[in-house]
């Protein structure tokens, strides 16, 4: 510890749910390539959290919902190599429109998994939250790459 106060990039990431179905996209860019995780980004500055999780969520799949409609669930604070990122996760409790890939230079694909069944190939950090969103009896921070 070094006194300096930290600097982590903060991200946003949203639960979309189509009944027992969750949102997930396959990263296309060169962090996670071919692996899956949930929409999200970084917030911009200057920007209230849900407004950018609700932002980031249209800029990839194209569906709109109203920031008020987001529930933080999930908090993951991750450390990997050096670098910090605290990842808030929203559920979109009411959004509409259909999904659709509007990134595919960062997107393969976007896909609905069965929450019981969801891929085993989940980036560790954005899978750390979702995992924390689907079992609430576990808390709602997760501390992810610290040692």
């Amino acid at each position: 510890m070094n006194g300096q106060p930290a600097q982590p990039t903060i991200d946003t990431h949203v639960l979309l749910r189509d009944g027992e179905k969750i949102l997930l996209s396959q990263r296309g860019g060169p962090y996670g390539y071919g692996r899956w995780h949930l929409p999200s980004g970084k917030l911009d500055q200057g920007e209230p959290l849900t407004v950018g999780a609700a932002r980031e969520l249209f800029e990839e799949t194209g569906v709109r919902t109203d920031p008020a409609q987001l529930r933080l669930l999930h908090v993951v604070h991750h450390q990997e190599g050096g670098f910090e990122r605290i990842g808030f996760f929203f559920s979109a409790t009411e959004w509409e429109g259909t999904p659709v890939n509007k990134e595919p230079a960062k997107c393969l694909a976007l896909e609905w998994f069965a929450d019981h069944d969801l891929p085993e190939d989940i980036i560790e950090y954005p899978g750390a939250g979702l995992r924390g969103c689907l079992d609430q009896s576990a808390g709602t921070l997760t501390l992810h790459g610290w040692k």
